[in-house]
């Protein structure tokens, strides 16, 4: 006889104390929460241990929302209200306990360019997945790190499509990984071949929530779909003369990986995924201190340096400019390194600038609204 599949526990959907304690602080004990698992167009679908619920967010938290970090996204615990057939109210966002995010060179409705998009929340391994085609990426496992990193997540590189080199030019990789990147989780995988995927599966913990990153093609979807043990993403075809897949994902979804199914001797699973459409562009935010973070040889040389403040471009008695120009690090490490650093700068002031702009403008709105008053508009 088959046994009843077990029903899911609020911790098997990733609620912890760190949420449960700020649903408290916040007074929110009266309502269920629930967790979003997809957002389309404004609607959200978000799941507890009762089921799946279409919700929407009330006015209050449009209004007050001041940028897109302060709407729901997917990872996201919420407070919620059941308003029958299936459908729940979201009355408020716990705080995050991770978040990923990045900065986008689109223009939103007022024009702004690089606006903040999330990605994620509560996160606890990003899986940043490249194939070995032309893909294959060490600058952007990097910029992917740095803002994992800044959103308190820990990162991790599935090198896909394996199947497609020979195992010296494998090695080969996995070894450049291993010196550019450091001591890092890395899964080499085929969807193909199946191999792989056991070491994967065996990573993934009950409870625990993984995001996969990259490029469209790189194979985020097939993987996430052997995990489930079922088709259930739809992915596109691959070319085999270019290794380009089709981009298929639109938009970000979680996916619950069944217990009791496991690719290796790992056991139960159970682990929460999360597929996210492909892109092209991965801008960082003010992530200074993640950029040191994932370059801690650098790091490392700069107390070296003869001044405290080295921007490491120009300096003289620069310890990384020296290690850069004898060869003993690494060209590209550096290069890209520099290159980060820039952007995350520019943000930090591009930041700083925007708020002085909006502290100007409020000392504005509040004198026209005292020289109002001062000549009998009382409204104001």
């Amino acid at each position: 006889m088959e046994k009843k599949s077990k029903k899911l526990t609020m911790e098997d959907l990733g609620y912890g104390p760190f949420f449960e304690s700020n649903r408290a602080k916040l007074g929110l004990d009266g309502f269920a929460v629930a967790r979003v698992t997809t957002e389309t167009k404004g609607a959200y679908s978000v799941k507890n241990t009762d089921g799946t619920y279409l919700a929407k967010i009330t006015g209050k938290i449009r209004h007050n929302a001041r940028s897109k970090e302060d709407y729901p996204a997917v990872g996201d615990w919420v407070a919620i209200e059941e308003s029958g057939e299936g459908q729940a109210v979201i009355r408020a966002i716990l705080p995050r306990r991770t978040v990923m995010k990045r900065k986008f060179g689109d223009r939103d409705r007022s024009g702004e360019k690089n606006e903040i998009q999330m990605i994620a929340a509560n996160i606890d391994t990003a899986y940043v997945v490249q194939s070995v085609g032309r893909d294959y990426n060490l600058n952007r496992f990097e910029r992917y790190f740095a803002i994992a990193r800044d959103g308190g997540i820990e990162p991790a590189v599935i090198l896909n499509k394996i199947d497609l080199i020979s195992k010296e030019e494998l090695n080969s990789k996995l070894l450049e990984i291993k010196t550019r990147l450091g001591d890092v989780s890395v899964f080499a995988t085929s969807t193909k071949t199946g191999e792989g995927l056991a070491a994967l599966k065996d990573n993934i913990i009950k409870g625990k929530t993984y995001c996969f990153l990259g490029s469209s093609g790189v194979g985020k979807s097939s993987l996430i779909n052997i995990l489930l043990g079922e088709g259930t993403i739809k992915t596109g075809d691959v070319s085999e003369y270019s290794d380009r897949g089709k981009h298929v994902t639109t938009r970000r979804e979680m996916y619950f990986l069944p217990a009791r199914r496991s690719l290796g001797a790992g056991g139960d699973s159970g682990g929460i995924v999360i597929d996210n459409p492909g892109v092209r562009e991965v801008g960082l935010g003010d992530t200074l201190s993640s950029v040191d973070s994932i370059f801690d040889e650098i790091a490392t040389l700069s107390n070296d340096c003869k001044f405290d403040d080295c921007t490491h471009t120009h300096e003289p008695g620069c310890a990384v400019l020296a290690a850069a120009k004898s060869g003993t690090l690494d060209a590209g490490k550096f290069q890209n390194y520099i290159t980060l650093q820039k952007e995350a700068r520019h943000n930090e002031s591009s930041k700083l600038e925007k708020r002085n702009k909006a502290r100007q403008f409020g000392k504005f709105v509040n004198r026209v609204k005292k020289d109002l008053r001062g000549v009998g508009f009382k409204d104001f």
